[in-house]
This record gives structure tokens, C-alpha cells and sequence, in this order.
């Protein structure tokens, strides 16, 4: 006798005619909570005369259109350094976690441990002093700030990567003859790679958004040509809002970029489904 395949999981039961009633009740007051909420914000905002065309006129005039797109190519750029400076240095202290040799561990997590608790803006401040000193720049310390606490995050995450290979499949490899590096650069690195492209992903947008603290130490970027703008026009909520549109829409781009790359590099397809899909029989016998 066969049996229908079910379109749809139920996980839990059906509300009733009362549990339905309570469920739009709850939903209109929740919209009309976040309404009022909203309205009290642009009210406040309108008395503290932050909504005035004065504020925003900065925004819509040329000059100050390219001096905020200047910050977001530097932005960009100091972020692309940054990213790629990070995955490298992820990847060889991932790796070197992963040693047999007893030294090289050892080294390995003294600086991916260290780098990863000490605080991104202290590190990026004490750098700066050194910087400061042998003259070279503010954009130099925030990338080494950023690739050393980034790269540190990255190499955990090389690490459990490599370590989520499957076994069997490490000691087929030395079965056949291979070596410990051939065994990480054809079996484990490739696989590891798959499994990790989301952290990855994740960890270079959080990269983007830390070029902001460049802030602290005047590094080029788009915080430190807000921080001009509302020094002159004192427009500090205006500047903070359009800062933050432009981060969020640089981290979706940046986003979207990471999703194309891991549908590449997995080889991941969108799921066809079963009812468009004739070599998959719908009822089963």
C-alpha cells in the first residue's frame, strides 16, 4: 500500500480559533508599539531641531559627496589589505596549530591566543605609537591592527576546519604514501576550505566594519571624514546615519561578493525540488 509523501513537516499543533484571535492581537499591539516608538524618535528629534534641511544639506552637495566617497575608496582599500593580510596570516598560523612539531605549536598559539585578547582598538592605539614614531602613517597601523587580531580569529577557524575532515579520509592519505604537507595541500586544506567559507565570509565583514575605529588615530576612512563634517556643521546625528548607510550597504556588497565566492568554490546548486525532479519517485511502495 503506498503512501503519499507529505508536503510539510508539522512541528507543533495548529493554533485554534482563540490562540489565533491572542496571535493578531499581540501582532497589532507589537506594530503599534514599534509605530509609537518610532514616532517618539523622529518627535524628539524634530524638537532637538536634528531634522532640519540645514543638517542634511551637507549630504546633497557635490563637494561633500566626493570628499564621502573619497572615504569609502580608502575604506575599501584599507579593508582589502586588511582581508587579505588577515586570511594569510590565518592560514599559517592555523596551520602551524596543527604541527608536530612541539616548538612550532607552541609559537603558534602564543600569538594567535595573544592576539586574540588583546583589545582591537588598544592594539591598533599601541601600534599607532610606534607608527608615530618611525613615521609611518596612520593607515599602516590600522591595517596591522586589523590583520593581527583578524588573522588570529581566522586561524581558529582554519584550525577546526582542517580538524572537521574526516579522519578516515586523512588516513587513506597516509596509507597510500603521502606526506604530512601533500596530505594538508590535497585532502584536508581543499575539504577544509568547503566547511569553513562562511566563517570566513562572516569574519571579513566584521574586518570592514572595524576600519571605522580608524576613527582614533585620524587614519583615512569614512569616520574620520564624518568626524570633519560634523565638527563643521555639527549635524553629529545627520553624519552618524549616513555613515552607518553606507557601512551597511558596503557589508551586503561585500556580503554578496562572499555568497558568489562559496557558491564557486562548494560547488553548491540551488535544491531542486522533489516534485520537479522525475528521478525521485514520490510514493514509495
Amino acid at each position: 500500500m503506498g503512501g503519499g509523501l507529505m508536503s510539510s513537516t508539522v512541528l507543533y499543533d495548529a493554533p485554534g480559533p482563540r490562540a489565533r484571535v491572542r496571535h493578531r492581537i499581540f501582532g497589532i499591539l507589537t506594530i503599534i508599539g514599534i509605530v509609537a516608538v518610532l514616532g517618539l524618535i523622529v518627535w524628539k528629534l524634530w524638537v532637538e531641531d536634528q531634522l532640519t534641511a540645514e543638517k542634511w544639506e551637507v549630504f546633497y552637495t557635490p563637494r561633500f559627496i566626493s570628499l564621502l566617497a573619497e572615504g569609502m575608496l580608502d575604506t575599501l582599500w584599507i579593508a582589502v589589505l586588511s582581508i587579505a593580510g588577515a586570511l594569510v596570516f590565518g592560514l599559517v598560523f592555523g596551520t602551524a596549530k596543527l604541527s608536530d612539531h612541539a616548538p612550532v605549536r607552541w609559537v603558534a598559539w602564543t600569538v594567535v591566543e595573544f592576539f586574540r585578547a588583546v583589545p582591537l582598538l588598544l592594539l591598533i592605539i599601541f601600534i599607532w605609537f610606534y607608527a608615530f614614531e618611525t613615521q609611518l602613517g596612520t593607515i599602516a597601523p590600522l591595517v596591522i591592527g586589523l590583520i593581527l587580531y583578524n588573522g588570529s580569529v581566522l586561524a581558529e577557524t582554519f584550525r577546526a576546519g582542517i580538524n572537521a575532515v574526516p579522519r578516515g579520509q586523512v588516513e587513506a592519505a597516509y596509507a597510500i604514501g603521502l606526506r604530512k604537507s601533500a596530505v594538508m595541500r590535497i585532502v584536508q586544506l581543499p575539504q577544509a576550505i568547503k566547511i569553513m567559507t562562511p566563517a570566513i565570509i562572516s569574519q571579513c565583514v566584521v574586518a570592514l566594519k572595524d576600519t571605522s575605529l580608524g576613527y582614533y588615530i585620524l587614519a583615512p576612512g569614512l569616520t574620520t571624514i564624518g568626524r570633519d563634517i560634523w565638527r563643521t556643521f555639527d549635524n553629529r546625528l545627520a553624519t552618524a546615519l549616513v555613515l552607518a548607510v553606507l557601512y551597511i550597504v558596503l557589508n551586503l556588497l561585500l556580503t554578496a561578493l562572499g555568497r558568489w565566492a562559496e557558491k564557486h568554490i562548494t560547488g553548491a546548486r540551488p535544491a531542486q525540488s522533489m516534485e520537479n525532479n522525475p528521478s525521485v519517485p514520490l510514493d514509495k511502495p
